[in-house]
């Protein structure tokens, strides 16, 4: 276990650079991760769900009775922000339809749980920072398929029940499950804990390999345009969620946990659902495999620029 926690916290200090291999693997020779499966996608993140489940305390969700107000801040920048940044990319780049769901999508998904990780390194609020997650989260099944309707509902069929449906299967039904094990079974979810992160980063990896495999071809045609999107994508969340919560006069560790908390997204999960509820158009799971890449790089750097706000 002492072994396996070790290379945990390799994996998890080094995470970015791991997802990058992969993906530049899976972009220039596909066939060497065809073994991962496009089916295998949802299935791997329920487990990183189900991780996060173990990981969640019941402390956690008292946090909203004792600063609603912090919580619903981030929550709602988490929510409109970030899907009106992914409209005006795509409408400014004139995104073809399929890359243009794809960022819509990540665009409507909750908070990533990378955002805890950053925001610890980067000195913010860790409490605020986990609490938005695990609610916006569990906001998801209502919100995701609604903001996903309203910004894409008139060119492509969205289904609000079955993305609805798909979101609790995936997502709540994993957290549920981890929360009660970790409840009931605290001796055994204390063994395990110091390897879910290394769980966690195997099963992204895997993701973002099968996606950037099975569209290598057409990445290599149109993916520094799809790139810059999704670069600017996570830029802008990080600006103006740092901008929002400095306009609100919140403290500095406030500040730096919305910033990252609005910048970094549940891209897996985006990537889950275009899978799912737009088949048809492959390309619509290359945004949330590159945000997936591109968020954990760019909020180590964030994390290291925040630290000497405290200086």
């Amino acid at each position: 276990m002492n072994f396996l926690k070790v290379v945990s916290n390799f994996f998890s200090k080094y995470m970015a650079i791991f997802i990058l291999l992969v993906a530049a693997l899976a972009l220039f020779y596909p066939s060497s991760v065809s073994f991962i499966k496009a089916s295998y996608i949802n299935y791997l993140l329920m487990i990183v769900m189900f991780g996060m489940g173990l990981a969640m305390r019941a402390s956690d969700f008292a946090f909203i009775l004792k600063r609603p107000k912090d919580l619903s801040i981030g929550i709602i920048a988490q929510f409109t922000l970030m899907p009106l940044i992914a409209f005006v990319l795509c409408f400014l780049f004139n995104l073809p339809l399929e890359l243009a769901i794809g960022v819509i999508l990540v665009g409507a998904c909750p908070g990533g749980t990378s955002s805890n990780v950053i925001t610890y390194l980067a000195k913010g609020d860790l409490a605020l920072s986990v609490s938005i997650t695990s609610f916006s989260t569990f906001l998801a099944p209502l919100l995701t398929p609604l903001l996903t309707l309203f910004f894409v509902g008139e060119k492509v069929g969205v289904d609000v029940f079955a993305m609805f449906f798909s979101i609790v299967q995936i997502v709540i039904f994993p957290i549920f499950l981890g929360l009660l094990i970790s409840h009931f079974f605290p001796r055994f979810t204390a063994r395990i804990e110091e390897i879910l992160p290394l769980i966690s980063v195997l099963a992204i990896m895997a993701i973002v390999a099968c996606v950037v495999s099975i569209n290598s071809a057409k990445l290599m045609q149109i993916g520094l345009l799809i790139i810059i999107v999704v670069m600017l994508h996570n830029v802008l969340g990080y600006i103006l969620g740092y901008l929002l919560a400095k306009i609100l006069k919140m403290p500095l560790a406030k500040r730096k946990t919305i910033c990252i908390e609005v910048g970094m997204q549940n891209s897996a999960l985006a990537t889950s659902l275009a899978a799912i509820h737009f088949a048809s158009m492959p390309l619509a799971t290359v945004a949330g495999a590159i945000f997936s890449v591109w968020h954990n790089i760019s909020g180590g750097i964030l994390a290291n620029l925040l630290r000497l706000k405290e200086k």
